[in-house]
């Protein structure tokens, strides 16, 4: 089955790139999550515009994304969750509301699987969590996890 990756994919390529994979790999598992569409002349035409998106929000180099971590990391995010009494959360703290938390901090725009937490956070009090930007460059930032009023 030849399909056009929208997002990246270990082991398989980055978006805008034209696989070749199994029907049933691509069937039941990159179409319905959203990482493939379907190759057809005319989207290879989208190609491009995926391409753009891409390299408008890319790292660009390596000193880009030390440049990146030493912003990061010198951001100060607190996070407000709905907890219990006993400072248990509701639920966990998810990757995507550490990136929003990270834009809203005044930090860089964080794509969402950029984001690496350790184990769930479920508690209040400070964690830390990692951001990857680039192969060689992660960048570690300190998370107060706040009871929400």
């Amino acid at each position: 089955m030849k399909l056009i990756l929208t997002a990246a994919v270990d082991n398989l390529g980055i978006a805008g790139d034209i696989v070749e994979v199994k029907d049933g790999y691509g069937r039941n598992f990159l179409l319905p999550r959203g990482f493939a569409i379907r190759w057809t002349r005319g989207a290879e035409k989208q190609i491009e515009g995926i391409k753009r998106a891409r390299d408008a929000r890319e790292v660009r180099n390596l000193d880009h994304a030390k440049e990146l971590r030493e912003q990061i990391e010198g951001l100060s995010v607190e996070l407000p969750v709905n907890a219990g009494d006993n400072g248990k959360l509701f639920g966990a703290v998810t990757a995507a509301s550490i990136a929003t938390a990270i834009k809203k901090a005044g930090g860089p725009a964080v794509d969402k699987r950029a984001v690496e937490i350790a184990k769930p956070i479920k508690t209040v009090g400070s964690h830390t969590v990692g951001v990857k930007l680039h192969d060689a460059v992660t960048a570690h930032l300190p998370v107060e996890i706040t009871a929400a009023s």
